[in-house]
């Protein structure tokens, strides 16, 4: 029977309690949502020092059982036992953050009042002593009356020893409550001061050090100074480092639909090789540089801690429009692709603060919006230099970027007077520790974030593109006619044109922007493809995307276009995701609306503004 026992995860947010789930069980996870909720379940199998095995729960991280969140309430309900389907746990293992005892032994106190078979894992020692800090895990053992295990999750330091107490923990009840237990609040923090300062040996200046750092980088006014200073330098780096590799690349798909025209006849497979795979997915393959360079400084902040604080520092932001800085987490997820955003707001207690951030995810500048933007800004922005190491390429770039996060922040201010009505919440944040991010982890994480780009790639892009192509190949056009008036995608065309064309936008970009709903890049694999078809000679047909655009479009529609993608709502995907965790079609619906509509005014507006200017 002893299959069938479970023990739980539970610890504050930052504890690394992901990792050491990770550790515990390796590659045996599976991944749901709980039964009637949004909320990720995340269980594996863990194996004893026994040979036993038992089910361990990932729980997400909590702060109080007085729950706050769907989150954080069906943490509750589940090591409380009332949680509809999911069983008692049999063993609790608690994990706290040894570098910041004294605010994860608030939420201590509650899990361990509740009498259960308890483990604590004090998780990070080594970043505990390399931050200064000489731990004695025997008194906080003796302190809280529950087995104490270091470990170090990332480097499976302790996961033998905590396996072993997981085993043994039934033994260990807390048998009585003691007199710090069943505290108010108030109590509890006074209590978690005192067991943090027995339970704290020595401490060196170095805590003294990094808070120098946060007295700076978390200053009112030249803390934004410094994170706008460095956004700016990465989008810069996203030009002047992608370009080398991504010429290299897109001279690669030329080489390659050279030797396609050289070897094989005249005919639809040819065609199919030149003008839809390698015109149209290729097109946007070209664009991996941009991607990767993009997540490797995302991936970089996260890992030093300067990510959380940069959430910190957008609060006073966040609440000017009524929302707090929990927020901001998922908005900033949202960078990378807004489904994981919009599942990150699970972690927000205000309902109406959760679903006016639901509803503005989608404005921030993704990154399958990166190929879009950067194929336009080659082709009618010159690389020339505005000032010392800043380059007009990646100013304008930034510039889009920062009009995704001012229309958001517009929008969230508009939706909390109207639908969304409410106050701003408080906002709590734990700031993690400053580390020097490892070189594998960074390797691992760029490699993880290329391969889902590169997947959609072969999946969704080739799908939408092939699906593009024939439509724009058939029937085959007589001779004399252009086969983009004599093909199926161009009667479609014909029936959006009238509808875009006062914004700017031509028969080629209506087309376009009907695949691009299954994901952003299509749009410019659209557009390759739809350009190699069009075109009669095979050489000419075989030039990027970015020389052809640069040739037949004016920088008013060209602008529009831009505009038209910082506000255009984002892949199926999106929707249903939002679908999902709205439960139901109301609020994606109103999405895509409202969506739709500052798009086609917005880009309007940028269209004959630019004409109006002469550009």
């Amino acid at each position: 029977m002893s299959r069938h026992r479970s023990a739980a995860l539970v610890g504050n947010p930052n504890s690394g309690k992901s990792a050491l789930f990770n550790a515990l069980t390796g590659a045996r996870q599976k991944i749901a949502n709980y039964p009637g909720v949004t909320v990720e379940r995340k269980a594996g199998r863990l194996t004893l020092p026994s040979g036993e095995s038992l089910e361990l729960l990932d729980l997400p991280g909590s702060y109080s059982l007085d729950s706050a969140s769907p989150d954080e309430e069906v943490t509750r309900q589940v090591i409380q036992g009332s949680f509809e389907g999911e069983k008692l746990p049999d063993v609790i293992v608690l994990v706290l953050d040894a570098a910041n005892l004294e605010q994860h032994l608030v939420f201590a106190q509650e899990v361990l009042e509740l009498g259960r078979p308890t483990v604590v894992a004090l998780n990070m020692v080594d970043l505990a002593e390399r931050d200064g800090l000489t731990l004695d895990p025997a008194a906080l053992s003796a302190a809280l009356g529950v087995p104490v295990i270091p470990t170090v999750a990332v480097r499976r330091k302790g996961i033998a020893e905590l396996g072993q107490a997981i085993a043994e923990a039934e033994r260990h009840a807390v048998e009585a409550p003691q007199r710090h237990w069943h505290l108010t609040q108030t109590e509890r923090r006074l209590a978690a001061k005192h067991i943090a300062r027995g339970t704290i040996l020595s401490r060196t200046t170095r805590h003294t050090v990094e808070n120098g750092f946060d007295r700076v980088l978390l200053n009112p006014w030249v803390g934004p100074l410094i994170l706008f200073a460095l956004l700016f330098v990465v989008f810069q780096a996203v030009f002047a480092w992608a370009t080398p590799f991504a010429d290299a690349l897109e001279g690669l798909v030329g080489t390659l639909s050279g030797w396609a025209i050289a070897l094989l006849p005249e005919g639809v497979l040819r065609d199919f090789v030149t003008e839809g795979v390698l015109a149209g997915v290729g097109s946007v393959v070209v664009f991996l540089p941009q991607i990767v360079i993009l997540f490797f400084f995302i991936l970089l902040m996260e890992a030093s801690g300067y990510m959380a604080r940069a959430a910190f520092l957008m609060d006073r932001l966040m609440a000017g429009v009524g929302l707090s800085g929990k927020s901001f987490i998922p908005l900033l997820s949202s960078f990378a692709c807004a489904i994981p955003g919009i599942m990150a707001t699970r972690s927000i207690s205000d309902p109406k603060d959760r679903l006016t951030t639901i509803l503005i995810a989608p404005l921030m500048t993704c990154s399958a919006r990166l190929p879009v933007y950067a194929v336009i800004i080659a082709a009618f922005i010159p690389q020339t230099t505005v000032g010392p190491g800043i380059g007009l390429q990646g100013l304008v770039l930034f510039v889009l970027y920062l009009a995704g996060i001012v229309g958001a922040m517009v929008v969230a201010l508009v939706l909390r007077g109207t639908v969304a009505k409410g106050a701003a919440s408080g906002f709590i944040m734990e700031m993690p520790r400053y580390q020097m991010p490892r070189l594998r982890d960074l390797g691992i994480g760029l490699w993880q974030r290329a391969w889902v780009f590169l997947r959609r790639a072969g999946t969704i892009i080739f799908v939408a593109t092939i699906a593009l192509w024939v439509l724009l190949s058939f029937p085959e056009a007589e001779p004399g006619e252009s086969q983009l008036d004599a093909s199926i995608a161009g009667t479609i065309a014909d029936g959006l044109h009238p509808i875009l064309a006062p914004i700017g936008f031509n028969r080629e970009i209506s087309l376009a922007i009907i695949p691009a709903m299954a994901a952003r890049e299509v749009a410019v694999s659209a557009l390759a493809t739809t350009y190699a078809v069009e075109t009669e000679d095979e050489e000419l047909a075989a030039q990027g995307v970015t020389e052809r655009i640069a040739d037949l479009w004016t920088l008013p529609t060209a602008l529009a276009f831009l505009a038209w993608f910082v506000f255009a709502p984002q892949c199926l995907s999106t929707l249903a995701v939002a679908r999902r965790e709205t439960n139901g079609w109301k609020w994606p619906i109103f999405m895509v609306v409202y969506l739709f509509a500052l798009a086609y005014i917005f880009a309007g507006l940028t269209y004959w503004g630019a004409v109006a200017l002469g550009w």
